[in-house]
Formats: structure tokens, sequence, C-alpha cells
């Protein structure tokens, strides 16, 4: 018989696999590359508040609606120093400077939080946003990842056109009567969301790896967009279904075994070519 938690580590994978299949490929071919690296910045943030917020107020699930109301307003931030604008690189490091000069301020203030008040219940929410341990997903989180994830994936499946052509040809979506910048905006809160959706699954060290690497994949493997979201799909389904199952018999981090299924993939094909 399976264990429960080895079955909610399963449900969480294919959750991730299709928010992370979907998006990688626009992630790529948007060059939204060093948007992931802002994101982590605004989750370690996130999430550092929210632990800070659920010691005092004694409620550990403020923790991941913190990260997530953080993250979806500052790239929402960035997304407007954008249209009064600044560059994408210029927009994203801005905002990842002050960001990181918080999260250092953050943690100085949770440890001293952490010094008046038990802490332990934090240990896995720790553990979570840092490794992605999918093993401690819990029931509560599942459900909140699947909901979620399910509305998400509903949107992003009704703009995944729009988005598309927006990476390609923005000039082209105004000229048809489309708003480009709105489009940009639902699309980096959408990367924000699904960014703050996963993190305890994936983890804050992996998440760029993984978000990034099976878009760049797919898109080395084929040109034609049908079959580029279809790669991407299959192999992160593959890889995070398979890196639960190493993980369960290794009892290694599955978000370090993932990472490095994808960086031998990748690195594979670099040198075929």
């Amino acid at each position: 018989m399976i264990p429960e938690f080895l079955l909610r580590a399963l449900l969480a994978s294919i959750m991730v696999s299709v928010l992370l299949g979907l998006l990688s490929p626009i992630i790529n071919t948007k060059g939204l590359a060093f948007l992931t690296h802002a994101l982590f910045h605004a989750l370690l943030f996130g999430a550092v508040l929210g632990m800070i917020l659920a010691l005092l107020l004694n409620n550990y699930g403020l923790v991941l609606i913190t990260a997530l109301l953080i993250t979806t307003l500052l790239v929402i931030l960035i997304a407007q120093l954008e249209k009064m604008g600044f560059t994408s690189d210029s927009a994203v490091g801005i905002v990842s400077s002050f960001v990181a000069g918080l999260t250092v301020l953050g943690f100085g203030v949770l440890y001293k939080v952490m010094a008046t008040r038990p802490y332990f219940p934090l240990t896995q929410n720790i553990v979570s946003y840092l490794t992605g341990d999918i093993f401690l997903v819990t029931l509560n989180d599942l459900t909140i990842l699947i909901v979620g994830g399910a509305v998400v994936f509903f949107v992003l499946l009704f703009l995944y056109r729009d988005f598309l052509y927006l990476s390609f040809d923005p000039e082209g979506v105004e000229s048809y009567g489309g708003n480009a910048r709105a489009y940009l905006m639902i699309l980096y809160v959408l990367v924000g969301v699904i960014g703050a959706l996963i993190v305890q699954t994936v983890g804050l060290i992996t998440l760029q790896v993984v978000a990034i690497l099976p878009g760049a994949i797919a898109l080395m493997v084929s040109s034609d967009l049908k079959k580029v979201l279809a790669i991407s799909l299959l192999l992160t389904l593959a890889v995070q279904l398979s890196s639960v199952v190493l993980a369960f018999f290794t009892a290694i981090p599955p978000s370090g075994i993932a990472t490095i299924i994808l960086g031998f993939v990748y690195g594979g094909l670099l040198f075929r070519r």
C-alpha cells in the first residue's frame, strides 16, 4: 500500500508539473529568466515576513499567504516600472536590490522574535521553502496547491495564445487592438502566483532551474510550438515523478534530484550540438 505522504507527494508533483510545463516555454520565449531570479528574492522575503507574523500571531498558515501576497505585489511593481519606461532587466534589478536588503533585515527581526517564542513548528516551513522537500507537504498544503493551481491553470490556458504572441510580436498585439502591457502585467502576476504556490514543493534553491530548463530543453529539441509545449509538459512530469520515487528510496531531497536530471538532459543536448 502506498504511504499517505508519498501519495500526497505524487499528487503535488503532478500539479507542479502541469504548471511548470505550461509556464517554462513562455519564460524562455519571453526572456523572463531574470524575472525568476527576482521571484526568488520576493518569495524569500515573503516567507521571512510570513514566519515573523506566524510567530507573533501563532498562525503558521500565514507563511504561504504572506509569501503569495508579497510576491504578487513585487511582480506588479516590476511590471509598473517597465510601464514607466525601465527595461525589464533594470526593473528587476531595482526591485531585487531593495528586496534583498529587506530580506536581510527581516532575518534579523525573525531571529529576535524566535528568541522569545517557541519556533519548532517553523522548522518544517523553513526546510520546505529552502529545499522543497515535497514529502513534507501536508493535506492542507496539497489542497491549496490543487485549488490555487487549478485556477491559475485555467487562466494561463485561456490566455496562453496571447502570451505567445506577446513573446514574439508585442507590437503586433497592439496593432490588433490588444493591450500588451496588460497582458505583460497578468503574465508577471501568474509567474509570481505559481512561484508562491509551488515553492514548498520545489524549493527556493532550485526554483529558477526547474522553471527555466524544461522550456529551454523543449526549444532545443523542436521549433514547433505545439511540440515544444508537449515536450515541456512531458519532461517536467517525468522528471518530477521520477525524482519523488528516487527520493523515496534514497532519502535525497527530490528537488536536488530533479535539478540534476534536468542538468544532465540539457548538458547532453548541448554536447550533441
